[in-house]
Formats: structure tokens, C-alpha cells, sequence
């Protein structure tokens, strides 16, 4: 079936059952802002009492998922607030397909959108999967009455170390967990959705470029062709800095804490080589720390992509046949190469630029914070 919109349906859904979709109910927003207010107070409150040198591995076990869900807390809001901007992106992209819709360009580009977003939000579902049975204990309590361990560290008001508490304890903790994984999955496959969008209008644009200087063109610019490029490349600016205004908070946090995250999940993982529980922890860790470095180099990637596709504008202009046009044709050409040369990007907080020469600084900066927690382990 050939797609007619760039944003999945997966994403779509997820999008309206958490309140960020134009026009969602407002009773979204607020069962998300209870369930999340309320499980990250207990998470908190775990971290609090088990706050120990003493209890190190298990203190940054609980730091692990706590960060995470405190994140999607964050960026639930943050879209919540500038709810107008994402209207208005969604409001441009559906007038690029109404225009362009039978384009090849514009389809293929929404086809790799659907295939990646269901990728992503699979190995979310995948991770939580062999985290919760790597974590997950159906046997009787041990002869000392330890406790058996929570899937998701809270410290919770009531005793449910006895069945059938526990089972059910787990049980509301894995629906809950699937659900939180599911949105993370969504919202990083939203930002994919968004460049790829981006991406084909560039693409258009530069094919545009090529027919309006091919060899068979007249030597000469309509007033139409020059004013629909000129449009065209102003709609691809503002689109640019409204996915810039909507995501730029939230790629400052992204990138703080997705670094602390994986920074806990490693030292998990060379605490417990050589243990009795290093496969267990491994198949626990496994595709929860892909998953979330698979969620800041999205991020990252991101703005490397969206930096890289707005200089072809300007490559695509110059390379042109444009010598055989007019002068004062040539100097449209001109305004479009100077127009160019504003660099489109993703930006942290507007403190610096997302690219993969960050990405591979957190990465860095991780192992760096591995060797510091080992150490005084």
C-alpha cells in the first residue's frame, strides 16, 4: 500500500494516546502526568533510602530506569506546552503531500519512515521484553525472607513480597514499563519521521534545480519557476526552525542525561562479569543499553543529516547548468546559493550543535564516568 503521509501509523496512535496529537483529549494528558508523577515520587524515594557507597550497584540500578522515565516525564511536558508548534509542523507537512503527493520522492521517503519507526519502537519492546524476564522472580521467598526484586525500583507504601502481591506488583509494573518504553520508541521515531521529511523537500528541491538548468531548458527563469524555489526553500527554513524550537530542550536533556544512563548501564555490566549474575545482568543490560544508544545517536544523527542535506541546496544550485541562463537569472541562482549557506541544524539547549562528533564525545564522556564509579566500587 503506498503511503499518502510521512508519520506512521504507530506513531500516530502513540501521538494521540498521549495527548500530543492536535485536538487529543485532554484526559491523555492528564492520566500520563498522574501515572508518571506518581511512579517517579516512588523511584525517588527508593534512590533516597537506598542512597549508600554500600549499595552501590543496586543504587545505579535504580538510577538506570529512573532517569529514563524521569526524561520521558520531561519531553511529555515540553510537547505538551509548544503543542501549537507541533500543530503547525504537522499543518506544513500535510500541505507538502497535498501538493506533491504522487512525487516518488516524497513516497519513498515515508515508506523508510514507516520501516524505521517500526524498528524502533520494537527494539524498545524487544529491551523492556528481556529486561523484565532477566529481572522478574516467580520463585518462593528465600529462607532469610529476602525480598524479591521489583521490575521497576520504587519504594512502594505496602509489603508485596508474598504472592499473589508480587505477581500483580509485576504484572501493573511490566504493562507500565511497556507502555513508557513504547512512547520513548515513538517520540525518537517522531524526530526520524520529521528529518526525513525535511530531507525529501530538499531532495525535491535539488531535483527542481536540475530541470530548471538542464541542457533542453530555455535560457531563461519564469517568474513562476523562480518564485515556487524561492518558497519552497523559505517553507524548508521554517520547518527547520520549528523542529528546532520543539526539540531543543529536550536535545539539551536528551544528551545530559542518555550520557548518565549509559555511563549506570555500563558499570552494571563490568560489575557483574565474572559473577554468578553476569548472564543474567547481560541478557537484563543487553538491549537496554542499545536501545538507549540507539536514542542519542538518533538524536545526534539527526542534526548531522539535517546540517549535511541543507548545504546540497546551495551544491545543487552551483553544479548547475547556470551559465546558460540570463544574468539576471544567475543572480536568483545566487540568492538561493547565499540562502543556503545558513547551516539548518538541531541544537542542544542552542548551546552546540547535534552531530556524530558529539555523539561520539558522550560515548567518551561515559567511559570516562565508568572508570570514576569502578573506582570507588
Amino acid at each position: 500500500m503506498i503511503p499518502t503521509t510521512t508519520v506512521s501509523r504507530p506513531v500516530e496512535i502513540g501521538l494521540r494516546l498521549t495527548g500530543i496529537w492536535p485536538n487529543s483529549s485532554m484526559l491523555f494528558r492528564l492520566l500520563w502526568t498522574m501515572v508518571m508523577g506518581t511512579g517517579l515520587i516512588f523511584q525517588c524515594l527508593y534512590l533516597l533510602t537506598h542512597f549508600s557507597i554500600a549499595e552501590l550497584p543496586n543504587l545505579i540500578d535504580g538510577l538506570s530506569t529512573t532517569l529514563p522515565y524521569s526524561l520521558l516525564f520531561f519531553k511529555l511536558i515540553t510537547l505538551w506546552v509548544k503543542n501549537q508548534i507541533f500543530k503547525d509542523i504537522l499543518t506544513a507537512m500535510s500541505k507538502d503531500w497535498a501538493e506533491y503527493s504522487n512525487m516518488y520522492t516524497m513516497v519513498d521517503k515515508a515508506v523508510l519512515s514507516h520501516r524505521c519507526s517500526k524498528l524502533i519502537i520494537g527494539i524498545y519492546a524487544t529491551a523492556v521484553l528481556l529486561y523484565s524476564t532477566a529481572t522478574i522472580d516467580f520463585r518462593k521467598q528465600t529462607i532469610d525472607n529476602e525480598c524479591r526484586q521489583q521490575l521497576i525500583k520504587m519504594e512502594l507504601p505496602f509489603v508485596f513480597c508474598d504472592s499473589p502481591i508480587y505477581e500483580i506488583m509485576v504484572f501493573v509494573q511490566f504493562i507500565h514499563l511497556m507502555a513508557v518504553a513504547s512512547t520513548i520508541g515513538m517520540l525518537d521515531a517522531l524526530i526520524v519521521t520529521l528529518m526525513l521529511h525535511i530531507g525529501g523537500q530538499i531532495d525535491i528541491i535539488q531535483e527542481q534545480l536540475e530541470k530548471i538548468c538542464s541542457e533542453d531548458s530555455k535560457p531563461h527563469l519564469s517568474k513562476d519557476i523562480v518564485k515556487s524555489l524561492i518558497t519552497k526553500h523559505h517553507k524548508i527554513i521554517a520547518f527547520s526552525d520549528k523542529i528546532e524550537s520543539l526539540f531543543t530542550q529536550i536535545a539539551l536533556m536528551q544528551f545530559l542525561s542518555n550520557t548518565m544512563i549509559i555511563c549506570c548501564i555500563g558499570f552494571l555490566i563490568v560489575t557483574s562479569l565474572g559473577t554468578d549474575t553476569g548472564i543474567r545482568m547481560m541478557i537484563k543490560t543487553t538491549f537496554f543499553y542499545i536501545a538507549i544508544t540507539m536514542e542519542s545517536f538518533i538524536f545526534c544523527f539527526s542534526g548531522e543529516y539535517l546540517s549535511s542535506k541543507s548545504k546540497m541546496i546551495g551544491d545543487a544550485a552551483y553544479e548547475s547548468l547556470w551559465y546558460v541562463l540570463k544574468p539576471e537569472d544567475c543572480r536568483i541562482l545566487l540568492f538561493v546559493i547565499m540562502r543556503s549557506q545558513r547551516r539548518l541544524t538541531i541544537t542542544a539547549g542552542q548551546f552546540m550543535d547535534l552531530s556524530l562528533e558529539g555523539f561520539a564525545n558522550s560515548l567518551k564522556a561515559s567511559a570516562s564516568y565508568i572508570s570514576v564509579l569502578y573506582a570507588m566500587y
